[in-house]
């Protein structure tokens, strides 16, 4: 940093990581040109510190999401966005320098947070459509996020800034905290992923039993806390007239996302949570009830579903085209597509469906 600079929310985050690693020098990787410039890099650095507890790994910290230097925002409260990011990578004997992989990761995080305006909070996730390394054979394809447990909360003049901690996570493990909830599968694989330190040659932690029969405990206990999943493949088409009757309504939905909002209706109509499903186009209700029906209002839909047509539903959405009915809805037709999954150049990779 220039010293002339005057930058006290940098200045807080460097005291904040100083308390962990004394004196340790970081490894920095600054922005040359300044994304209100023009530049590519939204974040102003990403600085990266050695630690071999509990095992040998790269810290990253980000520098950008919080307000660095003159107060702009009119929240008093918080800085910025209120976070910085974190992110802690097993690191080999001999490796000397940190991963650009994972800085680039992290640079990413930023420009999705920089254009949609949504932050990451303790208990979100993200689905990443593919390996969080791209070169890399793993089963990590998405993020978790949790408070970074050796940096709490600090207070700076610019307001408050929160140290959100991103994890490498695996298809089923996001699905399982889709179905119950992030904190959750968290806090019962703690034991096998220490220090939520993120390992690309893992396998996936729901292959040990205790932790699969602890998913499922809650699941059943306590239901899905995602009220709300953006789909990428929901659509809906109204029922045209003929001249005797009326074609059904029909909601279209794609066969990748069948399973897991048949899980999650599970997890929130049967313990008397709603469930809303939005793609571009499209809004989809489901609300519990004592009867089912549904109502149409221009590009929204809610499905009223009472337990037996929940389980019906449930039953039905499997990732396989099909076209169906339920019995307790004969006017509403749901139709599975198959989804085509690409990559970052937009080549089909998987077919699901």
């Amino acid at each position: 940093m220039n010293e002339e600079v005057n930058a006290p929310g940098w200045d807080a985050i460097d005291e904040a990581m100083v308390k962990i690693y004394g004196q340790q020098e970081p490894k920095h990787y600054g922005t040359l040109i300044s994304y209100s410039l023009g530049g590519e890099d939204p974040l102003d650095g990403i600085s990266v510190y050695k630690s071999e507890l509990p095992m040998p790994h790269w810290h990253f910290v980000t520098y950008g999401f919080s307000e660095l230097y003159e107060k702009e925002s009119e929240d008093a409260e918080y800085s910025g966005y209120g976070f910085e990011l974190t992110f802690k990578l097993v690191r080999a004997e001999d490796e000397e320098e940190p991963p650009a992989w994972a800085i680039n990761l992290l640079q990413n995080m930023g420009r999705y947070v920089f254009s949609s305006g949504n932050v990451f909070r303790a208990g979100d996730y993200m689905d990443a459509n593919g390996p969080i390394c791209l070169d890399a054979d793993t089963l990590l394809t998405a993020l978790a996020f949790t408070h970074d447990p050796n940096l709490p909360e600090i207070k700076t003049v610019n307001g408050c800034v929160e140290f959100i901690q991103m994890i490498g996570i695996t298809e089923h493990e996001l699905e399982a905290m889709q179905v119950w909830n992030t904190l959750g599968v968290l806090r019962v694989s703690a034991e096998q992923m220490l220090g939520f330190v993120t390992d690309l040659s893992r396998d996936c932690l729901l292959q040990i039993p205790e932790i699969a029969a602890a998913v499922e405990q809650g699941i059943e206990q306590e239901g899905s806390n995602t009220g709300f999943l953006y789909v990428d493949q929901l659509h809906w088409e109204p029922g045209k007239s003929g001249w005797f009757k009326k074609e059904s309504d029909r909601i279209q939905i794609g066969a990748k996302q069948a399973e897991i909002i048949s899980k999650m209706l599970r997890g929130r109509i049967i313990k008397q949570k709603s469930l809303t499903l939005v793609s571009q186009t499209f809004r989809l209700v489901f609300e519990p009830g004592d009867s089912a029906r549904y109502e149409v209002e221009e590009q929204s839909m809610m499905i009223r579903l009472n337990t037996a047509a929940a389980t019906e539903l449930s039953q039905k959405l499997v990732p396989q085209e099909s076209e169906f009915e339920l019995t307790s809805l004969p006017k509403l037709t749901f139709q599975i597509v198959k989804t085509h999954v690409r990559d970052r150049e937009d080549n089909i990779v998987k077919t699901i469906g």
